[in-house]
């Protein structure tokens, strides 16, 4: 396969398309993976139940602690102690669920940003390079056979680019005017950048 086109100005079209094309998923990747951080601080208020939690949890785990020592009631306070233990576990786990929702809204999140527009540019611009290579690299392997580039010429060319011969270059390709048959065997070469 040829990627690369011989001639300097088509040459430089398709370098400049590619490094396009790079710059697209680059910008991309940057926007995700800002996005990504900037849903990442919604974690915050996780944060504060998971602490708050884990301080109230150790608050009556101490104080039920303390309360079994109590005579009579002791008992009975650290077991009503035990359920501020609870609360603050119940807390905790509130604030896990809403860091574990940021962060899955986060990463599907900077997945999307990069995956969509990556598939966009697979679609649309690596088809047309592609075909470019192949039709290159198959019309580079004809530059020794003139008559077989000319008879492509006649049939891939447009109709102004044909116009600007003196005559008919069918009739002139089918009776073996060499002057012709190179001439339209070099533009189709050229039209796709590759060297004569």
């Amino acid at each position: 396969m040829k990627w690369y086109a011989d001639r300097p100005a088509r040459l430089t079209r398709q370098l400049i398309a590619d490094l396009l094309a790079v710059a697209w998923v680059a910008i991309w990747i940057w926007v995700a993976t800002t996005a990504h951080d900037w849903v990442l601080e919604l974690r915050a208020p996780g944060d504060g139940l998971v602490n708050a939690g884990g301080d109230i949890r150790d608050v009556f785990t101490n104080a039920a602690g303390k309360a079994r020592g109590i005579p009579l009631v002791g008992d009975d306070l650290s077991g009503a102690l035990g359920n501020g233990t609870k609360a603050g576990e119940t807390l905790i786990g509130v604030g896990n669920t809403q860091i574990g929702v940021v962060q899955d809204t986060a990463f599907w999140l900077q997945v999307a940003l990069i995956t969509i527009p990556v598939l966009f540019l697979l679609i649309t611009w690596l088809p047309v390079r592609v075909r470019y290579a192949l039709k290159a690299a198959n019309t580079a392997k004809l530059r020794n056979k003139p008559d077989l580039l000319a008879l492509r010429a006649l049939t891939s060319l447009k109709p102004r680019e044909l116009a600007k011969f003196d005559g008919d270059p069918a009739v002139a390709w089918r009776t073996g005017d060499l002057d012709v048959i190179e001439e339209l065997a070099k533009r189709q070469l050229a039209a796709l950048g590759v060297r004569a």
